[in-house]
């Protein structure tokens, strides 16, 4: 049998770096506890603010949260409002006194976010939009932008409300999964339709990475 890995894990001290930043022996499963608590919550909180990404960074005195948003106004609010009530939520879960941070960063090619192309792909077809059309066009989508080498997604479920289950994808370019060196974004999500979940896989190869800064 064929074993599948994660792209992003593949690649992970290599040429990616790791989703939360900092190290402990003493409080090593309460930190990674909180942190799976955290990004539930925020993932959550902030469902139609086009989330890619959020790396969480301790010290012994301060926790920083970055979140990567293709909508960073939505989590911004009026005058900043949206963010302060993050903190205060945060400083709630995290029981600690901590200087805690939020930085608010915008994702500006999002049609390079394998995440953010599988969330769109997600909302049109809990519109009931034909999966094939819809694909085709996240695709295309993708690929005018010159940084995209290749696309990949993958759906499965009952598709267009069929009484069996069945995969699907389509493809544009190359994926090279074995190549380190090479750039790729890959995200899971679910679609929940009046039928059931269908879940979507893609992948995006943003060329190949040769100088990783230290």
């Amino acid at each position: 049998m064929a074993r599948k890995i994660n792209p992003f894990l593949h690649r992970l001290g290599i040429i990616n770096d790791w989703k939360s930043r900092w190290f402990s022996v003493d409080k090593y499963k309460q930190y990674l506890k909180n942190d799976i608590e955290l990004r539930s919550f925020l993932e959550k909180k902030l469902e139609n603010a086009s989330v890619e990404d959020i790396i969480i960074e301790r010290s012994s005195n301060s926790l920083i949260i970055n979140i990567h948003s293709a909508r960073p106004g939505i989590i911004i609010g009026r005058g900043g409002t949206g963010v302060e009530e993050l903190k205060v939520a945060v400083t709630k879960m995290v029981n600690e006194k901590l200087e805690i941070k939020i930085n608010i960063i915008e994702i500006r090619n999002h049609e390079l976010s394998a995440k953010l192309v599988a969330q769109s792909i997600a909302e049109q077809i809990e519109k009931r939009a034909p999966f094939r059309r819809t694909l085709k066009q996240a695709i295309e989508r993708t690929m005018q932008n010159k940084q995209a080498k290749g696309v990949k997604i993958e759906i499965a479920g009952r598709l267009d409300g069929a009484e069996m289950a069945r995969t699907e994808w389509l493809s544009e370019g190359k994926i090279p999964l074995q190549t380190i060196r090479a750039d790729i974004s890959f995200a899971k999500y679910n679609s929940h339709t009046t039928y059931g979940v269908v879940g979507i896989k893609v992948w995006i190869y943003k060329g190949e990475v040769f100088d990783v800064e230290s």
